[in-house]
């Protein structure tokens, strides 16, 4: 299939009727530039579920494995993470993350391990925030930088290994995928396997961009840069955790203190 045709049937739009929203021949405002060129991408919606996806011919793989490091973090991380650590708490998308998984915590699985799987870490700021408040985090991240980032300037452990073919060694009370599965091809295959990593009692915590609220803001946000494969509705969200085998303890729709329309689930076996 090219970038110029439909997406095909799958289980986000079961009926294969796919609406197009935008193409883009060059960056919108605020996308890393990576140097791809020639760049085309279009975006398509769901008529049946809202989901969204990115259709393009670049190889994104490529990139996450070499430039995505050092063109999205120019200086190096830690500017950046000490920049967002130090954000008062109404500005903070991480800390308003951290204290909601707090409260739900503490309602919901008071007697699990307060033990942290945090799949894809990147700056590690959410980690770091969690361990702040008492957990013992662990971080996964397929590039050897953000480990080394990780352990040096978040305080926490660090796996570098691919989630997909790597199981961490041991089992965790919660485990996040915090903006991660808008990244990868194959989003169930990603979520099944957390199932390998939870302790019993255990949380899966998923926050993933909510497209079907950001479309109305216009096809150049955040929400839809070429970094993601996809960006979800409530309704593509909850077909993916079913998808996975997990049940849905809480899905909620937020806009965080950034302006990002995101959707956050609170996910427990079955």
């Amino acid at each position: 299939m090219t970038m110029h045709e439909k997406p095909r049937r799958d289980m986000f739009c079961p009926s294969g009727d796919w609406q197009h929203l935008a193409t883009f021949t060059s960056a919108p405002e605020g996308e890393t530039d990576f140097g791809i060129d020639p760049y085309h991408r279009s975006l398509w919606q769901s008529a049946d579920t809202g989901h969204i996806v990115n259709r393009h011919s670049m190889n994104l793989t490529a990139f996450y494995q070499s430039d995505y490091w050092s063109k999205t973090y120019p200086a190096g991380p830690k500017p950046v993470f000490d920049k967002i650590m130090a954000l008062p708490d109404g500005r903070s998308d991480n800390k308003v993350r951290v204290a909601r998984i707090e409260a739900f915590w503490r309602d919901a699985a008071p007697d699990a391990p307060r033990t942290l799987l945090d799949i894809g870490s990147g700056l590690a700021v959410f980690p770091a925030g969690m361990q702040a408040q008492g957990w013992q985090s662990t971080v996964l991240d397929p590039d050897p930088r953000a480990i080394d980032h990780a352990v040096a300037n978040a305080g926490v452990q660090g796996l570098a290994a691919d989630f997909l073919t790597t199981h961490p060694g041991h089992r965790f009370g919660l485990v996040s995928l915090n903006k991660v599965l808008e990244h990868v091809r194959e989003p169930v295959s990603m979520l099944w396997r957390v199932h390998n990593c939870l302790a019993p009692g255990g949380v899966v915590y998923v926050e993933v961009p909510d497209g079907e609220v950001a479309i109305q803001h216009g096809p150049d946000r955040e929400e839809f840069f070429i970094e993601h494969f996809c960006a979800f509705s409530f309704v593509s969200l909850a077909l993916l955790v079913h998808q996975a085998g997990f049940s849905a303890r809480l899905i909620e729709r937020v806009v965080e203190p950034s302006g990002k329309y995101t959707l956050r689930a609170f996910l427990v076996t079955p």
